[in-house]
């Protein structure tokens, strides 16, 4: 798992053996089961998360219903806005399937950013492209029909489609469970004519 973080890494900034050092001296690294919820909606918290294996949820309960925002999967990274705005949380994050990834907290990261600035320079470009994938993500799904999204989930997360729950899934793309099987069962249809 470690090379994973490495080889991540070097597609950024090359590292010395001090860094790469460094960055095991640290206690980054966790495996956490299926079903395991790493953050409650009022919880405060000062980690962030990268997934190395697996694939965690974010979501929001309203009225009584979870709205699933997000899944994170290999080589993904996610810092919750509590962090950020050092408030309660507004929404739960929770593993979807046993996954294998690194915490790290704000104390952790000025540590190593200040022995080694070019990880502050990593994660500030990790940072832009995340904005912008976000925000793309965004526009997307403003903009597009539900089988559009579903369309475009297929097209560039396919792996989603069997790690994850329907009524997830649903969820994700803005629909009823029941809506998403009429739509999969449609487009099924379409590809035989």
């Amino acid at each position: 798992m470690k090379d994973l973080v490495f080889d991540f890494i070097s597609k950024y900034i090359s590292l010395t053996e001090d860094e790469r050092n460094a960055i095991l001296s640290t206690d980054l690294f966790q495996s956490v089961k299926k079903g395991t919820v790493l953050l409650r909606e009022g919880q405060k918290s000062k980690e962030s998360y990268f997934v190395l294996k697996g694939c965690i949820r974010v979501y929001y309960i309203k009225d009584g219903e979870e709205k699933t925002t997000a899944f994170c999967t290999e080589m993904d990274a996610f810092t919750p806005h509590c962090v950020i705005n050092k408030t309660p949380s507004e929404y739960f994050i929770s593993c979807v399937e046993d996954t294998t990834l690194t915490v790290s907290n704000s104390e952790m990261e000025a540590e190593i950013n200040s022995k080694f600035p070019k990880f502050e320079i990593m994660c500030r470009m990790l940072s832009e492209e995340l904005l912008a994938k976000q925000r793309i993500d965004f526009d997307e799904f403003k903009t597009s029909s539900p089988e559009q999204r579903y369309l475009n989930l297929l097209q560039k997360r396919p792996d989603l489609i069997q790690r994850v729950p329907q009524h997830q899934l649903a969820s994700y793309l803005g629909i009823k469970p029941q809506s998403l099987s009429r739509l999969r069962s449609r487009i099924l249809e379409k590809s035989k004519e």
